[in-house]
């Protein structure tokens, strides 16, 4: 265990520098069409929080000193948890991606608002934020990815229980504990971007063709993208109001989707490396625009299918475990 997690750091010391920007003499490959070269599949794990700590106040980034520190903080508190015998948990290190991507030495991935914290919520907006303790007192529709608010049937657990959404598939792509990998496909007229959580296909034509219509609405929105020089430029509205606006683990999801207007620009800096960066902007949800980069990493493999599909076995078990807790209630209840 020692020398796999020495490993893991000492990778991410090497590939970590203070910002991921594109090299002055690095042109990107080109595909039959002339556009920039995306093909592959791309992992977008990262050790950095979306938000920055609120003790940093406005400090933008870690020294290389401070990274070094931070390095040997995480690998000897990771070998203390693993070694303490203090029973399994939930998942242990080994089914997590712990090391970061590209050239990131940012305190936070939200590059705005300037304090790298999610601005205001406008008032009276929902929050609720599911996650792999006890239920959460809510109402159907189920808007967050994990947990649920009760176990009557599958409309009260989380999207991500259910198939419907993966917990890191976006649009946008936030990293999350493992599966952050997406596959792009490329031709003349579109763009197929592939996650790997919950295997969905999301098909960017580049035509300049208008949005569907208003009426129209979907779980991923409706994206159309086009090329800005060397920068691949989506551009998605059309959500439907059944998940929140945006949020992640340690920051409680807001609002609805409905209003959300999303913008993505990827671009390839160097051979290994795809600067993915996205701003939100949700004015029925949020009182400012939201702006992330997260570097992506050319991965030498496969993506291979998550086969989560309406007939996984997990959220079956789930409500039978739930309706043998009700008769055993019901048993003990009848012998008193």
């Amino acid at each position: 265990m020692k020398s796999r997690l020495f490993l893991v750091f000492s990778m991410l010391a090497v590939v970590s520098g203070s910002a991921a920007a594109p090299g002055d003499d690095y042109t990107a490959p080109r595909t039959e069409y002339g556009q920039p070269d995306f093909q592959g599949v791309w992992n977008f794990s990262s050790n950095t929080p979306l938000q920055r700590p609120e003790n940093l106040g406005d400090k933008e980034f870690f020294t290389p000193e401070e990274i070094a520190t931070r390095r040997e903080q995480t690998v000897a508190a990771t070998e203390t948890g693993v070694d303490s015998g203090d029973g399994v948990g939930a998942y242990n290190t080994f089914w997590f991606e712990m090391a970061g991507r590209g050239d990131n030495y940012r305190t936070s991935l939200i590059t705005y608002p300037r304090n790298g914290r999610f601005p205001g919520a406008v008032e009276g907006v929902q929050a609720i934020t599911g996650g792999l303790g006890d239920d959460v007192i809510g109402t159907r529709p189920v808007r967050f990815s994990v947990g649920g608010i009760a176990k009557d049937g599958p409309e009260d657990r989380g999207l991500s229980e259910r198939c419907l959404v993966g917990f890191n598939a976006g649009p946008p792509f936030i990293p999350s504990g493992y599966n952050n990998n997406v596959q792009i496909f490329q031709s003349r007229d579109n763009i197929v971007i592939m996650t790997e959580m919950v295997h969905d296909a999301r098909i960017v034509s580049l035509d300049r063709s208008a949005h569907v219509d208003d009426n129209i609405r979907l779980w991923s929105g409706d994206s159309r993208g086009y090329w800005e020089g060397d920068t691949l430029v989506v551009e998605t509205r059309n959500f439907n109001d059944l998940t929140q606006s945006f949020g992640s683990f340690g920051a409680a999801p807001l609002g609805t989707a409905y209003d959300k207007f999303l913008t993505e620009r990827f671009t390839r800096i160097d051979e290994y490396t795809l600067n993915y960066e996205f701003t939100i902007e949700d004015p029925s949800t949020f009182t400012d625009k939201i702006s992330v980069l997260v570097p992506m990493a050319k991965v030498d493999g496969l993506l291979y299918e998550y086969a989560c599909h309406e007939g996984n076995y997990g959220l079956l078990n789930t409500l039978r475990g739930a309706r043998q807790e009700e008769r055993d209630l019901l048993a003990a209840e009848g012998s008193q």
